[in-house]
């Protein structure tokens, strides 16, 4: 009987080992990857990309906007491009309060985030500009960006056989202001932005932690206001306010555009997606972390006569201002910032 047991346990211990042996010879079953967004997909609970009439998307136009924002043909000197200050891996925005134009001339405001611009419905701090299209004018005339003329620029591509090429595929004309114009424009239109954690998780596709959800709790509540201002799908209501950054300002704001004294100090509000890259912030790129913002925004700023209202001390202690800083962490969208059709090839 000793060795019958004996026998049996051995017989059982062998096949355990085998069973345990085989089963760690198996290949690790990987974790499904999260497929980039095609080209022009638009994530679940975005509306559809507004285009104006004559300029409809296509795949030649979008190559041709494609390739001038990443041509240093753009600038005087041809030593800077759009992507210089507008950088994919950074959401298109940059990491410099300001950013160099042509002979380093320092730039006057901080580079904000291209992601969905196709949205927005005015551009430039002030919204001075209606159109995409027409804000490609702003950084090639501007003095401190490429210092430029779009016509000489235009006669710059018709002298290049590949630039000629596209432009008659895009657009069935030669190189000219429209073609330049409305082709970057085109490209811009593609930078869509929907597919952070906080949006899977809106989706119903992923769990968020506890401290992000704390945070989250926080952002929309009577309690901060943050999403007055940084409310919809975009986090942006697109409107124009003085969050109390300074008591006098160099940078005049929205009173360059209007004239008009409660316009003095206000700035477009802009849309909080990839925040937790974009840094430094504020229109002048004078906070350098989230920690300094939320800090900014838990004092309730400095005194200013155009202040907004919803600006007031918070009192929020540490862990509510990490928890604030977490869930602005989940607005990042690696699935854009990483996105291979938006690099340059």
């Amino acid at each position: 009987m000793k060795i019958s047991l004996t026998r049996t346990f051995s017989t059982s211990l062998l096949g355990l080992l085998a069973v345990c042996l085989l089963v760690a010879c198996q290949p690790e079953e990987a974790t499904p990857l999260q497929p980039f967004p095609a080209l022009m997909e638009v994530p679940e609970g975005f509306p559809e990309i507004p285009y104006p009439e004559d300029n409809a998307f296509t795949e030649a136009r979008w190559q041709l906007g494609k390739q001038l924002f990443f041509d240093p043909i753009m600038s005087v000197d041809a030593s800077i491009s759009c992507a210089s200050c507008h950088k994919p891996e950074l959401a298109f925005s940059d990491d410099k309060a300001f950013s160099p134009g042509v002979a380093q001339r320092p730039g006057t405001r901080n580079s904000p985030s291209l992601a969905n611009v196709a949205y927005h419905p005015y551009y430039t701090r002030e919204g001075g500009v209606p159109t995409l299209e027409m804000q490609v004018l702003v950084p090639i005339q501007e003095h401190n960006e490429f210092d430029f003329n779009i016509l000489l620029i235009a006669e710059r591509l018709r002298a290049d056989s590949t630039y000629y090429q596209m432009a008659l595929d895009a657009y069935e004309r030669e190189p000219d202001p429209y073609v330049i114009t409305r082709a970057l424009a085109c490209f811009e239109r593609s930078l869509i932005s929907g597919n952070s954690a906080y949006d899977q998780y809106e989706r119903g596709e992923k769990n968020l932690p506890p401290s992000v959800l704390r945070g989250k709790e926080l952002f929309f509540s009577d309690r901060t206001h943050c999403s007055s201002c940084h409310g919809g799908f975009n986090f942006t209501n697109y409107t124009f306010a003085n969050n109390g950054l300074y008591t006098n300002y160099e940078d005049l704001g929205r009173f360059r555009l209007t004239g008009k004294e409660q316009d003095r100090a206000t700035y477009k509000v802009p849309s909080l997606r990839n925040i937790g890259i974009t840094a430094p912030y504020m229109h002048d790129g004078s906070l350098a972390t989230l920690e300094a913002v939320i800090e900014h925004y838990n004092s309730g700023g400095e005194d200013h006569p155009n202040k907004s209202p919803l600006l007031q001390p918070l009192l929020l202690n540490d862990q509510e201002k990490e928890d604030l800083i977490a869930f602005l962490q989940s607005l990042n969208d690696p699935l854009f910032n990483e996105n291979p059709i938006f690099k340059r090839q």
